[in-house]
């Protein structure tokens, strides 16, 4: 008896996050059989934002959630599949279509996006998770106007969070930064900024022991690590900066990832594997604003399609 053969797409996504998302419809309306990976929910990062105002095109602004269920529908309509199984594996065969192992079987695909963005790293405290979206983020980009005139604590001691902490000062009124060592990992130039700033206070050697709060943040309870001083903060946001973890693990071994664990890509998302591309957080230099990770889902279906096409796929 013949095995039953995989199911073949001209386009797998893995990730259905912006980029991912955008990367499908571009790939759908290019009238290419395209199909997208999600092992949790659709949108990503995004769909737990409470309300997403620095998108082009939304005066007001928009839920987090709604955006995410307003893409999937739109890449629906153009008729990609989408398909909530975990991604385990992505095999290169040379002069045959990529081999997609996930958990509920196998799949082949002439060109892969691969969208699986980064996790933030997370303090792990009561409450953090609680108030995400309502007083916690990891976007001060995203979310500090939100909290105009108000006191704010930033957690982390990379550049990261010296950058962030330089842009909340622009909205609060006062910004506690919080670091658990004495020396911080940011650039030079950054600590010198950030010192000078006189809205912004500098805690070393402490933790945030706990985010407390009803219905939003109300406070920060902080803990000294060489004398166990315990206070609380009243603050109404916690920023939180203490690094990414990309979700590169399928990458590894494919193509050169780094110190981070980001793909290196071109200027068209492409990696050293032709026909794999890479876009989103999961690539180097990303600006991680949801708006650059959907222009980098467009470009990388632009380039899978130029790829398709260079290699005789299907009509395009």
């Amino acid at each position: 008896m013949t095995a039953e053969r995989p199911e073949t797409y001209d386009i797998a996504v893995i990730g259905a996050g912006g980029a991912g998302l955008t990367a499908a419809l571009y790939g759908a309306r290019a009238r290419r059989r395209t199909v997208v990976f999600e092992r949790l929910m659709s949108g990503g990062q995004i769909a737990t934002t409470e309300l997403v105002e620095n998108y082009p095109g939304f005066p007001q602004g928009i839920n987090g959630t709604d955006f995410a269920m307003n893409l999937v529908q739109q890449v629906d309509r153009f008729g990609a599949e989408l398909r909530y199984e975990d991604v385990q594996s992505i095999d290169p065969r040379p002069g045959a279509p990529f081999r997609i192992e996930t958990s509920e079987g196998s799949y082949e695909a002439h060109a892969v996006v691969a969208t699986a963005g980064a996790d933030y790293n997370k303090l792990g405290v009561p409450g953090e998770d609680e108030f995400i979206g309502r007083g916690v983020s990891y976007c001060a980009t995203c979310d500090a106007a939100f909290f105009q005139n108000q006191e704010a604590v930033v957690v982390g001691g990379g550049d990261a969070a010296f950058d962030e902490a330089l842009f909340t000062s622009r909205h609060v009124s006062k910004v506690w930064l919080v670091h658990r060592r004495d020396t911080f990992r940011a650039s030079a130039l950054l600590q010198e900024r950030v010192f000078a700033n006189p809205k912004i206070e500098i805690i070393r050697n402490t933790v945030v022991e706990r985010i407390v709060g009803t219905d939003g943040v109300e406070g920060a309870e902080l803990r000294n690590v060489q004398t166990g001083e315990v206070r609380t903060l009243p603050v109404s946001a916690v920023f939180i900066f203490i690094g990414q973890t990309p979700n590169s693990h399928l990458l590894k071994g494919l193509v050169e990832l780094d110190e981070g664990g980001h793909a290196r890509v071109d200027l068209r998302m492409r990696t050293a594997v032709p026909g794999l591309f890479v876009a989103g957080d999961l690539r180097i230099e990303a600006a991680r604003q949801l708006v650059s990770a959907c222009g980098d889902g467009a470009t990388a279906a632009l380039a899978a399609e130029a790829y398709l096409a260079e290699a005789g796929i299907g009509e395009g």
